[in-house]
This record gives structure tokens, C-alpha cells and sequence, in this order.
């Protein structure tokens, strides 16, 4: 067909967010989305809020005991876990924690709950992959916020550093924390490719990666466009939450 016909084909795909058949696998595009988005949830959404519970807690210990042995070695540790390639993390879980030593099953999935077993490992991973970066982020906005001239009033006042850092100082960290989170929730649908590949787990990521490598048009043009929504979606929600977190912050 001619480009225009093409454009306006695609114009009304997007807005009825109807992409036709998988060329692939025959069947319509929205079956496929709705199939793979419940294995890519139940991993995505637990393994990321453990990471941000876990990158927060230490961000905080670290601008507790900040200078001190323990906070450079989890700095350190941090900056050698982002250094290790994922696919090394994958290939060492599988190999030693589950083939070695039996603690996970291998590859497969389940249901909830009876896969819960399969997600662990993929979980552990995702954690492992993603903590070391995330604690150096919120690390630096910790201790950014600790050199401002509330947090000094506040100590001269005799507040304690506990109360300091809990009360005051995680509470005007939310601007640049609820950015980071609610930010990277879009890609929370595409799960993790490498991992739900690796894995076997039969979610959006490993229905992408197969659908670039047979090149199977309408599933890539659907999750580019869905994506894009949900990016932009979000970015808005992002900015109301601003004025949540932020009474100086105003919607105009």
C-alpha cells in the first residue's frame, strides 16, 4: 500500500490498540499481550520492590554511618555488582544455585501459586542485578539532602541523627525517590528479557525477544506503542505526585 495508507493504517491501530495477528504465531496481538502479562507481573512487580525496599534501607544505613568502613565497603560493593554483566548472574544461579546445589529449580514455570518456586531464583537475580544501582542513587540523594540547612538547624536544635534522617530527611527525598519508582514502572511490563528468557518463563520480555528475532512485525509495533503510552502516562503521574510529596509544589 502507499506510505500514507500505511500511516493512517498505523494511526488506527494506535488508537484502538487493535494490531491484527502475530504473524508468527496466528493469533491476535491482544491475546498474546494479555497471556504474557501476568508471568511478567508476577515477576517483575515483587523482584522490584524488593530491590527498592533494599536500595532505600541501605541508602539510608549508609547516610546513618556515612565516612564509616561499612558504608564505603557497601559503596564498593555496589559499584562491583553493576560491573558484573547480568548474563553472568543468570549463569551462575543456574548453574550453582540451582543445578549444584538444588536450592531452585533450573528452568520452567507454573501458575501461582504452585511456580512460585520458579520465580525465586529470577527474582534473586533481578534483585542482585539491579540493588547496586539503585543504592548509589539514593545514596547520593540521602546525602544530599543531609547538607542542607534544615538537617543542620535540626541538629543544633538536639534532634537526634536517627530522627533527623528518618523524619525529615527520607520526606524531602521523595521528589527525586518517587522519579526513580514510579518512572520505571512502564518497563515493569516487559519484565526482564535476559531473565525471562534464560529462564523459560513465558512473559512479555521473552515474547519480545522472539518476536525481534522472527521478525514478527505487529507484536514489536504494539509493545513500541504501548510502551510509549505508558512512559507518557506515567511521566504525568509523576508530576501530580510531586505535589503530594511537596506542598511547595503546585499543579498549574
Amino acid at each position: 500500500q502507499p506510505l500514507a495508507a500505511q500511516y493512517l493504517r498505523f494511526l488506527r491501530e494506535v488508537f484502538t490498540f487493535d494490531f491484527g495477528d502475530s504473524w508468527q504465531e496466528r493469533r491476535p496481538v491482544s491475546e498474546l499481550i494479555v497471556s504474557g502479562l501476568g508471568p511478567s507481573l508476577s515477576l517483575a512487580v515483587p523482584a522490584f520492590a524488593l530491590e527498592t525496599l533494599l536500595a532505600l534501607a541501605l541508602a539510608l544505613f549508609c547516610a546513618f554511618h556515612r565516612g564509616s568502613i561499612v558504608d564505603r565497603a557497601l559503596v564498593v560493593a555496589s559499584v562491583a555488582a553493576i560491573s558484573v554483566p547480568g548474563l553472568a548472574y543468570i549463569v551462575f544461579g543456574q548453574y550453582f544455585l540451582a543445578y549444584e546445589w538444588k536450592l531452585f529449580p533450573i528452568f520452567g514455570w507454573e501458575p501461582l501459586p504452585s511456580g512460585l518456586p520458579f520465580l525465586l531464583l529470577p527474582i534473586v537475580i533481578w534483585v542482585l542485578l539491579g540493588v547496586g544501582g539503585e543504592l548509589r542513587f539514593y545514596r547520593a540523594v540521602m546525602l544530599e539532602e543531609m547538607g542542607q540547612d534544615y538537617v543542620r538547624t535540626a541538629a543544633a536544635k538536639g534532634l537526634p541523627t536517627r530522627k533527623i534522617l528518618f523524619v525529615h530527611v527520607l520526606k524531602n527525598a521523595l521528589i527525586p525517590v518517587l522519579t526513580r519508582v514510579v518512572i520505571s514502572i512502564p518497563f515493569l511490563m516487559l519484565g526482564s528479557l535476559l531473565i525471562e528468557l534464560f529462564f523459560g518463563i513465558p512473559g512479555l520480555g521473552n515474547l519480545t525477544v522472539e518476536a525481534l528475532n522472527r521478525a514478527d512485525f505487529p507484536v514489536v509495533k504494539a509493545f513500541v506503542v504501548v510502551g510509549s503510552v505508558l512512559y507518557i502516562l506515567f511521566s504525568i503521574l509523576t508530576d501530580v505526585l510531586y505535589a503530594w510529596a511537596d506542598p511547595r509544589v503546585r499543579l498549574r
